[in-house]
C-alpha cells in the first residue's frame, strides 16, 4: 500500500491521490486476510494505544468512564476505514476492467498467433511430405546405381580372377614344360622348385600339376585309333611330366620328413607344424601321420616290449594267478594312456589334422604293443588235448581271458577320453579277442568238465585213503574193495555252483548282445545239471550199493532148522551184524537222500537268483532249462525211490528177523492156571518197536512233505501185512488174545507218528478183531453185528483160537452165517 510522506493516508476525494492497491498484492499466493490485514492494520494500531492509554489512566483514579460522559467517540477511525474501503472498492473496480481489457487483447494476440501458427505447420507438412519424396526417389535412384557398380564389380572381380588364373595358368604351363623336358631330369627346374624358404609353394604347384597331368593322361588313355596319330606327343610328353613330377614330389616328401624328423629330434615344434602342414598336401598327409606314429619309441623299442612282458607276468609267468595278472596288466594300460596322453599334446600342436593321427596312434597302439601283450597271456588251448589242472587246466585260461578283457575294454576306454578322432576303439579291442571268443562256449563246457572229473577223482582218492585206514574193519564185513558208501556232500554241490556262477559272470563279460548271453548261459547251466545230477544220482546208487550188500549179508547166513547149537549160535551172530549192516546203510541212505534233496534246493535258488532272468530274451529258452531241470532231477528221483523201496525191505527183513527170532509159541497161549493175565506187550513187540523208532528217526529227519507221506504210508502197509502174517502162524487163547490186543496197541501207539489216517484205521480195526480170541465162543456173533467189516479178516482169526475145535465155533459160525 501507498502512504503519504508523513505516514498519513490520502483523502478518497482527490484524484490525484497514490493507489492504495498494487497488482503485485494479487499474484502468487492470494491471500484475502492478509490483503485486509495491510489495509487496516495502519489505522487500528494508534486506536490501539490511545485506549490502552486510557484504560491505565481510568485503573489508577478509580473512575470508569462511559460512552455517555465522553465527549470523544469510541471508534475515532472508522470514517478513515470507510474512506479507505471505498477507494479500495473503486480501485478495485479500475483494475478489474484493466485486466478485463488486458485480457481481451491478448486473447486477441493468441487467436491471431495460433491462426499463424497453423498456417506455418500446414505449410511445413507440404514441405516435408515433398523431403520424402524427393528421398525415396533419391534411395530408388541409389539402389539402382549401387546395383549396376555391384555387376561391374563382379564384372572386375571375374575379369581379374580370370586374369590371375590365366597368369598361373602360364606360370604353371611354364613349370609343366620344365617338367616335361626330359625324363628323369629334374636339374633345369625354375629356382621354386629348388629353394628351401619356397617348400610350401614348390609343394603346391607340383601337386596341381601332377594332378593336371594325370588326369589328362587318363582322359586320353581311352582314345580311338583314329586319334592316336594326333595326340601321341601330347600325351608322351604328360607322361614325362607325371615320372618327373611323381619324382619330385617323392624327392620333396622325403625332403620334408627328414626335415620333420630333425625338428622331432629336437622337439621344435612350430618347424614340425610347418613341415606337417605341407606334407599334408601329399595323400592328405597320411605318409607323414603314418611316419610320425610309426617312428614312436614304443613301437620301435624292443625293451618297451620285454618291459610290458615283465610289467604284466612278472617273474612267475602265468602261474602268478589271475589276480596278479590284473594288477600288471592295469598297470601297464596305465602307462600306456600316460604315454598316448603325451603324444596327443604334441600331435595336437603340430599337424592340421590331429584326429586322423591320434586314429592312427591308437589303432597303432593296439594291434602291436596291446597285442603282443596279450599273445604272450592268452593261448589257447586244444579241446581235444587239455591242460593239465594241476597247471591250471583250462580254467586258468578262461580266468586269464576274462581279466584280459575287462582290463583291454578299460584301457579302450581310456583310450577314447584321451582321443581317437574317428576310430571305432571298441571294435578294434573286440577284434583282438575273436580268436578266442568264438570257441568260448565250448572251452567254458569243457572246463566245467574237467572240473567235475578232477574232483571226482579227488573224492575218489579221499575214498581210497579212508578205506586204507579202516580195511581191516571193512575186509571184516566182508567187503572185497574200496568201500561203496562215500556220502553225498552238500559243499560239493556248492563248489559246483561256485564253478558255474564264474562262468556265468563270464557270459555277462564276453556276451554283449542279450540273446547270446541267453545261449551261453543256458550252454553253461546245462552242464550244471549234468553234474549236480550224475553226482547225487551216483551217490544215491552208492548207498544204495550199501543196502544191497546188507541184503547179500542177510541171506548169505539163513540157516535151516536142523543144525547143530553151535552153528546156530554162529549163524545168531552173523545175522545180528546183517543186522547191524542194514540199519548202518538205512541211515547213509537216508542221509544221502536228504543231502540230494538240499542239493537240489540249491540249484533251484541258484536258477531262480541267477539263471532265469537271464534266459528271459530268448523265446522258450526259460521254459526248456526249467524243462531240462526237471529231466536232471528225475533221475536222481528214480535211483531215489528204489533206494527208499530198499530201505523199507530192510527194516522189514530186520522185522521179521526179529519175530521169527523172539516170538515164542507160548506168548499168546499162555496157560490159565489161575494166575494174574500179563498185560505187557511181548518181548517180541517191545524190540521190534524199539528197532522202529530207532532205525525211522533218521527217515523222519531226511525225508520232508509228499516223499515222507508216501514213504511212512508204504512202510505202515507192510508192516501191517507183515504182522498179519506173522499171527497167522500161532494159536491163540483167551490171555493170549488179550497179550495180542496189548501187542496192536503198542504197535498202533508207535505208528501214530507216522501221521497216516488209513495205517491208523487198519491198526484200530485189528484191535477189534484181536477181541476174536478174547470173548466167549457164543459171543463171537456179536462182534460181527457190531463191525461188519472185518467179518471176512475176522474169520481167519477165528480159526487161530486154541478151542476153535473143541467148542464147535465153525458149526457156530456156519449157522449164524445162514441166519444172515
Amino acid at each position: 500500500m501507498k502512504e503519504t510522506r508523513d505516514g498519513r493516508r490520502p483523502s478518497s476525494v482527490s484524484s490525484s491521490q497514490p493507489l492504495i492497491l498494487d497488482l503485485e498484492d494479487f499474484k502468487g499466493d492470494f491471500s484475502f486476510d492478509a490483503l485486509f490485514g495491510n489495509l487496516v492494520n495502519e489505522l487500528l494500531p494508534s486506536f490501539q494505544e490511545e485506549d490502552r492509554d486510557e484504560g491505565q489512566e481510568s485503573l489508577a483514579t478509580g473512575i470508569l468512564r462511559g460512552t455517555q460522559g465522553s465527549s470523544v467517540p469510541l471508534f475515532p477511525k472508522v470514517d478513515s476505514l470507510l474512506d479507505l474501503f471505498k477507494d479500495s472498492c473503486r480501485e478495485l473496480v479500475d483494475f478489474r476492467q484493466r485486466i478485463d481489457g488486458r485480457l481481451s487483447n491478448l486473447k486477441r494476440e493468441v487467436s491471431s498467433q495460433d491462426a499463424q501458427h497453423r498456417k506455418t505447420l500446414s505449410e511445413l507438412e507440404k514441405g516435408v511430405d515433398g523431403l520424402f519424396d524427393s528421398f525415396a526417389r533419391l534411395d530408388t535412384r541409389i539402389s539402382s546405381v549401387g546395383q549396376t557398380a555391384a555387376k561391374i564389380g563382379d564384372h572386375l572381380q571375374s575379369a581379374d580372377s580370370q586374369r590371375e588364373t590365366a597368369t598361373q595358368t602360364i606360370e604353371l604351363i611354364k613349370y609343366l614344360m620344365e617338367f616335361n623336358s626330359s625324363p628323369g631330369d629334374l636339374m633345369e627346374l625354375s629356382p621354386l622348385f629348388s629353394d628351401d624358404t619356397r617348400v610350401a609353394e614348390a609343394a603346391s604347384i607340383a601337386q596341381k600339376l601332377r594332378s593336371f597331368a594325370e588326369e589328362d593322361v587318363v582322359r586320353h588313355g581311352g582314345i580311338s585309333v583314329s586319334s592316336v596319330t594326333g595326340t601321341a606327343n601330347a600325351c608322351q610328353g604328360l607322361e614325362v611330366a607325371v615320372s618327373n613330377l611323381q619324382e619330385y614330389c617323392n624327392e620333396l616328401e622325403n625332403r620334408l620328413l627328414s626335415r620333420f624328423d630333425a625338428a622331432s629330434q629336437k622337439r621344435e615344434l612350430s618347424t614340425m607344424g610347418e613341415c606337417a602342414k605341407i606334407l599334408s598336401q601329399f595323400n592328405r598327409g597320411t605318409s607323414a601321420m603314418q611316419h610320425y606314429v610309426t617312428t614312436r619309441p614304443m613301437f620301435l623299442d624292443v625293451e618297451v616290449m620285454n618291459s610290458d612282458i615283465r610289467t604284466v607276468l612278472g617273474d612267475q609267468g602265468l602261474q602268478a594267478g589271475p589276480n596278479n595278472l590284473a594288477r600288471g596288466l592295469s598297470q601297464l594300460y596305465k602307462e600306456i594312456t600316460e604315454t598316448v596322453r603325451k603324444e596327443a599334446a604334441t600331435i595336437m600342436a603340430v599337424f592340421p589334422s590331429p584326429n586322423d593321427v591320434m586314429s592312427i596312434l591308437v589303432q597303432r597302439v593296439l594291434e602291436q604293443r596291446v597285442s603282443a601283450i596279450l599273445d604272450k597271456l592268452l593261448v589257447k588251448p586244444s579241446l581235444v588235448n587239455l591242460p593239465p589242472v594241476e597247471e591250471g587246466g583250462l580254467l586258468l585260461y578262461l580266468r586269464v581271458l576274462a581279466v584280459a578283457y575287462e582290463k583291454t575294454q578299460e584301457l579302450a576306454k581310456d583310450l577314447r577320453a584321451v582321443g581317437c578322432g574317428d576310430l571305432d576303439v571298441e571294435g578294434v579291442t573286440e577284434s583282438l579277442f575273436s580268436v578266442h571268443k568264438d570257441e568260448y562256449p565250448e572251452h567254458e563246457q569243457a572246463s566245467l568238465g574237467q572240473l567235475y572229473q578232477a574232483k571226482m577223482e579227488e573224492l575218489r582218492v579221499e575214498g581210497q585213503q579212508q578205506y586204507e585206514s579202516t580195511g581191516t574193519i571193512s575186509r571184516a564185513r566182508g567187503a572185497s574193495g574200496p568201500p561203496s558208501h562215500q556220502q553225498i556232500s552238500v559243499t560239493v554241490v556248492t563248489e559246483f555252483v561256485r564253478w558255474n556262477e564264474e562262468s556265468i559272470s563270464r557270459c555277462n563279460l564276453f556276451s554283449s548282445q542279450p540273446a547270446t548271453l541267453a545261449t551261453n548261459v543256458k550252454l553253461v547251466f546245462t552242464c550244471l545239471l549234468d553234474q549236480v545230477s550224475k553226482y547225487i544220482t551216483d551217490g544215491l546208487e552208492r548207498a544204495r550199493e550199501s543196502l544191497n550188500e546188507a541184503a547179500s549179508l542177510r541171506e548169505r547166513f539163513v540157516i535151516g532148522a536142523s543144525v547143530s547149537r553151535r552153528v546156530a549160535a554162529a549163524a545168531a551172530s552173523a545175522a545180528e551184524a546183517a543186522a547191524a549192516a542194514g540199519e548202518s546203510s538205512f541211515r547213509s541212505f537216508m542221509v544221502a537222500v536228504q543231502r540230494c534233496a538240499s542239493s537240489v534246493a540249491i540249484v533251484q535258488q541258484y536258477f531262480t537268483n541267477s539263471i532265469a532272468r537271464l534266459l528271459l530274451p530268448v523265446d522258450g529258452a526259460h521254459a526248456a532249462s526249467c524243462e531240462e531241470m526237471v529231466t536232471a532231477m528225475s533221475r536222481a528221483e528214480a535211483a531215489a525211490f528204489k533206494g527208499l523201496q530198499q530201505c523199507i525191505e530192510t527194516v522189514m527183513a530186520e522185522v521179521e528177523r526179529l519175530l521169527s527170532s523172539e516170538q515164542k509159541l507160548t506168548d499168546y497161549r499162555t496157560p490159565d492156571d489161575g494166575m494174574a493175565p500179563d498185560h505187557r506187550p511181548t518181548n517180541a513187540c517191545t524190540r521190534v518197536v524199539a528197532y522202529l523208532s530207532r532205525v525211522l528217526e533218521s527217515a523222519f529227519t531226511a525225508l520232508e512233505g509228499q516223499n515222507k507221506q508216501a514213504f511212512l504210508t508204504e512202510l505202515g502197509n507192510r508192516l501191517h501185512k507183515g504182522l498179519v502174517n506173522h499171527w497167522m502162524k500161532f494159536t491163540f487163547s483167551a490171555s493170549g488174545g488179550l497179550r495180542l490186543k496189548r501187542d496192536i496197541t503198542e504197535y498202533g501207539e508207535f505208528l501214530r507218528s507216522f501221521n497216516a489216517p488209513t495205517i491208523d484205521e487198519k491198526f484200530e480195526l485189528l484191535g477189534i478183531m484181536a477181541n476174536v480170541f478174547i470173548v466167549a465162543p457164543e459171543s463171537l456173533p456179536t462182534l460181527f453185528e457190531g463191525n461188519p467189516s472185518i467179518r471176512k479178516d475176522a474169520l481167519k482169526f477165528i480159526q487161530l483160537r486154541d478151542d476153535f475145535k473143541t467148542a464147535k465155533i465153525a458149526s457156530r459160525l456156519n449157522n449164524f452165517m445162514a441166519d444172515t
